[in-house]
């Protein structure tokens, strides 16, 4: 047996042992990564450590604590009060509010994960709050973000154009950026409905001043995302094992202790602000940038500092780790590469045109996007340069295959909402956004294969 497939084997072995044990999936693929990088690979320490995500340890630590300084605070109850008077108290467009806003930052030039990481801690305090399905505002941030991600000037769309104009290969910037907008919208659109977006709209506009009747006057219908009978309804607190709030805080009705501005809510208004401006305008990473912030506020306001350090998600940040330092393995391995070839070799374009969607799906559930769109495309031009398939087309199927999945809890935009989500059942939150990634992996390659590359676009 070959050590590639050795390595794709004991992949399978620590899903199903997690799964099935309850065991932390980052510990597993630790000892996997030392056992496959040791004995397989003959990988010594550097060589296993080398695929450790430290920038993406940092984004992880770094945002969560500073976000739950936010909580602590009270900064984030009073950003949902204010996103609900900007809305004129209808619930259901924070979901698309939080769609358009990430998906403008990923537009004009900001990285997929920064924009997640700003936005993501905000909107799913406002799920947590009013009942709102976290799956539902999760996947809306991302997809907002993959929406917005391959505009002409935008960090993915120049990477990816440039990778195609050096391969010399026919290429459509506005196609590009069209094929993955229309695509994120149509999944936002489905995910919005199958997870109780439609009874959000039920539910009318909520009225803050008489504790959250809606436009009918009467009590407002129960609020997606519950998961028993009787669940959360807006204006009221959500049931213990709702996944939600479980606290007796009431959702709308406002507050002083809501609405007030204090001098600790201000300061972490401005560093909020702060984050948004050094990661979008001077380009600085937003892990190192949200760390210092957070330390900052720690030493002006130590009490809030003190509940916030145990709120950091330390077991979403060893779950991502471990998993992505196997992956690493895999890559030092040469796997990917292994995978990817096999599948080029096929003597019929349109199925290695699929095939090499799902590679680059599934892969990027686990991995950098952007990097395996740079080894999948020279992979593809063999076939394209034959004139079989179009190339704008099947470049267009491989950004949108390779990033829609980042909803996958390991990749670094699914672990950043796993991580920011407060008051949850992380296990379950957990779950939920892998059978989500690994439905979006099954269906949407096959879906951009059918309708980008099958035309023979370009």
């Amino acid at each position: 047996m070959s050590p590639e497939l050795i390595s794709i084997l004991v992949l399978v072995v620590v899903f199903v042992i997690a799964t099935t044990r309850s065991v932390n999936m980052g510990a597993l693929a630790f000892a996997a990564a030392f056992g496959v990088g040791g004995l397989v690979a003959d990988l010594d320490a550097d060589g296993i450590f080398a695929g450790f995500p430290g920038d993406l340890f940092v984004v992880l630590v770094g945002v969560t604590y500073l976000f739950a300084i936010a909580r602590a605070n009270g900064t984030t109850d009073w950003l949902v009060h204010a996103a609900v008077r900007l809305v004129r108290g209808r619930v259901a467009l924070i979901p698309w509010v939080m769609f358009a806003l990430t998906g403008a930052l990923t537009a004009i030039g900001a990285v997929s994960p920064a924009a997640v990481a700003i936005v993501a801690p905000i909107a799913l305090s406002f799920a947590a709050r009013y009942g709102i399905s976290p799956l539902l505002m999760g996947a809306m941030v991302v997809h907002g973000a993959q929406a917005g991600g391959f505009s002409p000037i935008s960090i993915y769309g120049s990477i990816v154009n440039g990778i195609v104009e050096r391969e010399n290969l026919p290429g459509n910037e506005v196609v590009l950026f069209l094929s993955s907008l229309a695509a994120n919208l149509v999944i936002a659109g489905v995910v919005f409905v199958v997870c109780g977006g439609l009874k959000l709209w039920a539910q009318g506009a909520v009225d803050e001043r008489d504790g959250g009747a809606g436009d009918s006057g009467g009590s407002p219908a129960p609020a997606a995302g519950s998961r028993a009978a009787g669940a959360a309804r807006v204006g009221a607190a959500a049931p213990r094992g709702a996944g939600l709030r479980t606290d007796p805080t009431p959702a709308l009705t406002p507050s002083t202790e809501t609405t007030n501005l204090t001098p600790s809510r201000t300061a972490t208004l401005t560093s909020l602000l702060a984050l948004v401006v050094a990661v979008l305008v001077f380009d600085l990473d937003a892990g190192l940038t949200a760390i210092t912030l957070a330390v900052v506020l720690s030493t002006l306001w130590p009490e809030d500092s003190r509940k916030a350090t145990g709120q950091i998600a330390w077991p979403t940040v060893l779950l991502i780790c471990g998993v992505l330092t196997y992956i690493g393995v895999l890559d030092e391995m040469g796997t990917i590469t292994w995978a990817g070839e096999g599948v080029g070799n096929i003597g019929v374009p349109l199925l290695a045109a699929v095939l090499l969607c799902y590679i680059g799906a599934l892969v990027s559930a686990f991995a950098s996007s952007v990097g395996i769109m740079g080894a999948l495309i020279p992979l593809a031009v063999p076939f394209l340069e034959r004139g079989e398939i179009g190339a704008i087309g099947m470049v267009a199927a491989l950004a949108v295959s390779a990033t829609v999945v980042d909803v996958s809890p390991f990749s670094t935009n699914g672990a950043l909402v796993l991580a920011a989500a407060p008051d949850v059942d992380r296990e379950r939150f957990f779950r939920q956004l892998m059978v989500y990634g690994g439905i979006v992996v099954a269906v949407v390659p096959a879906a951009a294969w059918l309708v980008m590359v099958v035309p023979g676009w370009g």
